[in-house]
């Protein structure tokens, strides 16, 4: 939601309209992303994908639903209902929390594979960068502490 789209409907109200209605149900919480304000204008593509996204996220979440409700409830106490949506060469995916936890490091922050780092080698021949170009990185981290 944007703060312009509607002088009624601000992220309060908007808080305040699901706190109210979900009590006993469900809980609500307001977070506004800073680190996702800081872009400036969307552009087209960025509009597009995001449009991608929500409609593959409503799509999975309606069908959770049709999956997981009886009798009136929704049971969702499988492993695949609580999923994160990325993208894994090329396509969008929804990958499970619980197989995310095993690829993360958790005391560092970071995933324990990064990718990107194999293409440092790379990097460093379109920067001319005066070193030797042994491509044998296994895209690995060693983490140093700092002493104080």
């Amino acid at each position: 939601r944007n703060e312009n789209c509607n002088e009624n409907y601000t992220t309060d109200f908007i808080y305040q309209l699901y706190s109210e209605e979900g009590k006993g149900v469900f809980d609500c919480r307001k977070n506004v992303l800073g680190h996702m304000q800081q872009g400036g204008a969307p552009s087209p593509f960025d509009r597009n994908f995001g449009t991608k996204i929500a409609a593959k996220a409503m799509q999975w979440i309606s069908k959770k639903l049709k999956e997981t409700y009886r009798k009136g409830k929704v049971f969702a106490n499988t492993d695949d209902s609580v999923c994160l949506l990325g993208m894994r060469r090329r396509n969008l995916v929804f990958q499970p929390v619980a197989e995310l936890k095993n690829e993360t490091d958790f005391v560092h922050r970071i995933p324990k594979e990064q990718w990107w780092l194999k293409l440092r080698p790379l990097m460093k021949i379109l920067a001319k960068y005066k070193t030797s170009y042994d491509v044998s990185d296994s895209g690995q981290l060693e983490h140093v502490a700092v002493r104080s």
